[in-house]
């Protein structure tokens, strides 16, 4: 650092580094052998070094493990009392300890904090279970220079692995106090703006950057290959597997894919077709669903086609990828649907069929309808209020959702058929009392199929003169008849009015009472839709409670939204077999099927097949819904030794972990706290880490519900022929 010319940048000068300052005394320079110390001299008002004999170690800072590669670990952890301790003693080649008696007593290492910049606790959290990795202790405290990809276009420019390097050694050396990681920060605020600032972050998004940049940096693969993916053509699941992976190795070289990348088999089956793509891909890591999150509550208004009764709303619970057949069953039980009846699920634009995936915006309403309808076509009443000749034009106001009903097989000629059937579904939104059923007293009333109004005295208020001339075409209208049909509707003609049309935003043609339907009507084939306008005045908006058209708002049934209900205990297997379950593409992952030659809704099925040594697990604690944004504190049970995953991989390899890390997530959706829980292996014991504060923690309490990211390390037995570096789970032998 001599050139006068070069800037604090071209000389790589970050936040928090140490500059060795070495000031000529007597016209020499210092020792080059010794370290230094600096103290001030008064008399001289300049800087003197004063050589300090060190201790000697086998760990040197600036070179990494020396001689055997051996770091030394106290034996005896409960000397350890904190990283603030007042007589702590620290040596920069070797010597880690604090002074007791006089005499120097070693301490563990790797038990540096972090201080917190600032909402930093997630960074925090991450780095202290990728410092503890075993394998990455081993490789970044040797010499990695030349494992350094500068060149490569998708890393960075091997500036990530460096300043992840100089963390680890801070962090690994002894005797330091809590490590304020501002360098590190800015570096990575470089390469991903979205971690700048001091707003709170996602600890597994970090980690998931950090693991893919510190690939990439580290890529021994300098020119990558073009590697052409080659057709199934029914060849064996081995030999495919075998095929993607040395093709993915061939472009994709690094101590991260040696150590973190597995491989699972994804199997995609077309709804239509039948046609069944497999693929196998690598993975970094493993995000499994929580049981709370497989499953979604909807809240939808079932509304009577007939005018029995009055619209209800149900709340059911179905699978969040589920299709609309799934929600019309849950549906039925919950309404306890007749045998001869069905259900129609709509949105307030389309109807719904079964094999359609109901997305999270969609806002569902369902119709009772009977069987026999099947092949009726359907009657769908679009309501939206009159307004007032004004200007400037008022744009057009929907009322709730759509009615639905069906066409009658017979005697459904006139416009005033049609007005029968709308006013028969009205009827349970009529705000004043009305007489439904016909008076059996006034026989000339039975005939004609109508029922007088009640006046407010009990009396009949309207005589025979009222009722206008359209009773031929009721008469022998066996749906009309069945329905009945309130003299009030009849007589106030002009309350409503109807267009009809073929399509929902088509043309439509004004339906008059007393003249014959329009042509779309009796050209209607089996299961057609005809959208039926109808227009609301106000005096209509005044006899009937609008408000009953409205659909259901998804989860905001009483209490849902507002109370936190307690989830039960899940394991960490349920978990994984929820993430290997069959289900659904969403609509916005449509799989293009080479045999329809269209997108399709595929169903997926994922199967683990090549495991990691370190396997990362995350928990996807964190939900988002079209009205809710929550945190899931369900207590998942992991275990701590011996995850046996051996039943979940074809191979007949050893695939059983134990747990060496966790990323903590305390709090709410909104904001909370990050911790780790670390064990030392050569320790054998657990470690908390809370930013700066580290304290030893009991194996008994790390299981919490705040357990967000685990972090495994794969258990080999002595006939293994794996690699075993020195502090890695894979020095444990099992017999």
């Amino acid at each position: 650092m001599n050139d006068p010319k070069q800037t604090l940048e071209d000389a790589d000068i970050q936040m928090d580094h140490e500059v060795l300052l070495e000031v000529q005394v007597d016209g020499s320079w210092p020792d080059e052998g010794q370290k230094c110390s600096l103290e001030s001299n008064s008399k001289e008002n300049e800087l003197a070094l004063v050589p300090v004999a060190p201790v000697r170690s086998s760990f040197s800072v600036d070179g990494g493990p020396s001689g055997n590669r051996n770091i030394t670990r106290s034996s005896s952890p409960d000397n350890f009392l904190s990283n603030t301790l007042n007589s702590s003693y620290d040596d920069r080649e070797g010597g880690a300890g604090y002074f007791a008696g006089g005499v120097v007593k070693s301490v563990p290492l790797g038990l540096t904090g972090l201080q917190n910049l600032g909402n930093t606790c997630f960074m925090n959290s991450a780095l202290q279970c990728l410092v503890h990795t075993p394998e990455l202790v081993d490789f970044f405290l040797n010499d990695y220079t030349h494992e350094i990809n500068t060149n490569n276009p998708l890393g960075m420019e091997g500036e990530l692995a460096m300043a992840f390097g100089e963390l680890l050694r801070k962090l690994w050396e002894p005797g330091r106090q809590p490590f304020a990681p501002r360098g590190f920060k800015v570096r990575l605020a470089r390469f991903a703006p979205q971690f700048s600032g001091y707003n709170q972050h996602d600890s597994q998004e970090l980690l998931a950057f950090l693991l893919d940049g510190l690939h990439e940096d580290l890529n021994r693969v300098k020119l990558k290959p073009y590697v052409e993916s080659k057709d199934e053509d029914d060849r064996p699941d081995e030999e495919l597997a075998r095929e993607n992976w040395e093709n993915h190795k061939a472009r994709n070289d690094s101590i991260i894919v040696d150590i973190c990348q597995g491989q699972y088999k994804s199997t995609l089956v077309c709804p239509v077709c039948s046609k069944v793509s497999i693929t196998f891909d690598p993975f970094m890591y493993l995000s499994l669903p929580l049981p709370s999150t497989l499953t979604r509550t909807l809240s939808v208004k079932l509304f009577s086609t007939d005018g029995a009764t009055a619209p209800m709303t149900y709340t059911v619970t179905v699978a969040k990828q589920s299709r609309c057949k799934d929600v019309i069953l849950a549906l039925s039980k919950a309404c306890s649907l007749g045998e001869d009846e069905r259900i129609l699920l709509t949105e307030p634009f389309s109807i719904l069929d079964g094999p359609s995936l109901v997305r999270e915006e969609d806002s569902l309403t369902a119709h009772r309808l009977p069987k026999s309808s099947e092949k009726a076509p359907l009657l769908i009443f679009v309501n939206k209020r009159t307004e007032e000749d004004s200007l400037p034009k008022k744009p057009v106001r929907y009322l709730g959702s759509p009615l639905i009903t069906w066409v009658p097989e017979e005697n459904f000629r006139t416009g005033a058929d049609l007005y029968h059937v709308f006013e028969r579904i009205l009827q349970p939104l009529r705000k004043t009392p009305t007489v439904s059923s016909v008076n059996v007293e006034d026989a000339k009333h039975e005939e004609n199929g109508l029922c007088n109004h009640l006046s407010e005295d009990g009396e009949m208020g309207i005589n025979d003169n009222d009722i206008p001339n359209v009773n031929a075409s009721v008469e022998g209208n066996p749906q009309v008849k069945a329905f009945g049909v309130c003299n009030h509707f009849l007589k106030d003609q002009k309350l409503f009015q109807f267009y009809a049309g073929e399509e929902r935003f088509g043309a439509k043609v004004l339906v008059e009472m007393n003249k014959e339907l329009p042509d779309i009507f009796s050209r209607a084939r089996s299961n057609a839709h005809i959208y039926v306008e109808v227009n609301w005045p106000q005096q209509a908006l005044e006899e009937y409670d609008v408000k009953q058209l409205e659909t259901a708002v998804e989860g905001m049934r009483t209490g849902f939204a507002l109370k936190k209900q307690r989830q039960e205990a899940v394991s960490l297997y349920s978990c994984l077999e929820a993430f290997l379950k069959e289900e659904p593409l969403g609509p916005e992952d449509m799989w293009y099927c080479p045999s329809c030659k269209e997108h399709r809704q595929a169903s997926k099925k994922l199967d683990l097949w090549r495991l990691p040594d370190i396997l990362v697990v995350h928990l996807k604690r964190f939900s988002y819904s079209r009205y809710l944004k929550n945190k899931l504190d369900t207590f998942v049970e992991f275990p701590v030794h011996d995850l046996d995953l051996c039943k979940y991989i074809p191979q007949n390899d050893k695939a059983v972990y134990d747990l060496y890390a966790i990323s903590n997530h305390y709090g709410s959706m909104g904001g909370g706290h990050y911790t780790a829980y670390v064990k030392l292996l050569e320790e054998n014991r657990w470690y908390s880490f809370d930013d700066s504060h580290v304290s030893p923690v009991s194996e008994t309490d790390i299981m919490t519900p705040a357990a967000y990211v685990l972090f495994y390390c794969r258990v080999r037995n002595e006939n293994s022929n794996g690699y075993l570096n020195h502090g890695s789970c894979q020095n444990r032998v099992r017999n």
